[in-house]
């Protein structure tokens, strides 16, 4: 009869002593998770790819309409109005940038080796939201400056109300981005990249083609009305100085609209992930 063999004891232990190694363990934190995201999200042919065709919306079509324009386009209407017709398009990429984030992860099953990792399914879920919506945010912001000082440049523009772009920098930078963080939101919940995609682009474009059709009937006609000014465009439109619709000027009430469905989204996103098995 054989004996199980002992293993040999570590150098400079006592015998029976239990082995400590001597390599430090520091207990994890947000900081870990956030630095794994950036890693991930920079090291991904389709970040880089899809931010580029991002920017050469946003910035070509904007120096485009800005060299078409001029000085007196912009007497009531900030430097930056050309990058509105890019982002009109370039909002789609960041929305899919959003969901491909997360879903990509699920489509390969790699997000089972995330989890093993970081056990802690909600730092990672927050660390993906932050590191998306800081990097959206970044690239949004300087593509809209870019446009605006060139379009200063570009026209010689008198002093005037055109003058005063900032606001629409960052207010429009942060409706786009919070688009991109519903994506996010949406396709932590439903875990299928094609699905996902196509529920935010019906987000996108239902409430801005429905209501021509809304306002045919008299019973829904304010439905119409409340959708159109609402939609993703004329919201832009009006973050920008301008409107499409002819409803509330600022855009300011249709942004805080998406941030609290975003903030809905974030939070079914959250419980949903805490039920459900990967």
């Amino acid at each position: 009869m054989t004996t199980p063999t002992q293993q040999p004891e570590q150098p400079g232990t006592l015998p029976g002593a239990m082995y400590t190694s001597p390599i430090p363990v520091r207990p994890t934190h947000l900081g870990h998770a956030l630095a794994s995201e950036w890693t991930k999200i920079r090291s991904v042919r389709s970040t880089v790819w899809t931010l580029c065709v991002f920017v050469a919306l946003v910035v070509g079509i904007g120096l485009l309409v800005a060299w078409k324009t001029s000085g007196e386009t912009y007497a009531d209407v900030p430097y930056t109005i050309p990058a509105l017709f890019g982002l009109l398009l370039g909002q789609i990429c960041l929305i899919t940038l959003g969901v491909l984030v997360v879903t990509s992860e699920y489509g390969t099953g790699m997000i089972r080796t995330t989890f093993t990792a970081a056990p802690q399914r909600h730092r990672v879920l927050a660390a993906k939201f932050l590191v998306f919506f800081a990097l959206a945010y970044t690239v949004s912001a300087v593509s809209i400056t870019v446009v605006g000082l060139a379009t200063a440049a570009i026209n010689v523009i008198p002093a005037g109300p055109g003058e005063n772009w900032g606001a629409s920098v960052l207010l429009g930078s942060l409706y786009v981005s919070l688009l991109g963080v519903l994506g996010l939101a949406v396709g932590s919940m439903l875990r299928h990249s094609a699905g996902a995609i196509t529920a935010m682009l019906g987000v996108v474009l239902v409430p801005a083609i429905m209501p021509a059709f809304l306002m045919i009937s008299p019973a829904l006609r304010g439905i119409g009305e409340t959708m159109l000014e609402y939609n993703a465009p004329n919201a832009l439109s009006a973050l920008f100085g301008t409107a499409m619709y002819d409803g509330r000027a600022g855009g300011v009430p249709q942004l805080l609209a998406l941030l609290g469905i975003t903030l809905v989204a974030v939070a079914g996103a959250f419980l949903l992930l805490e039920k459900r098995d990967v």
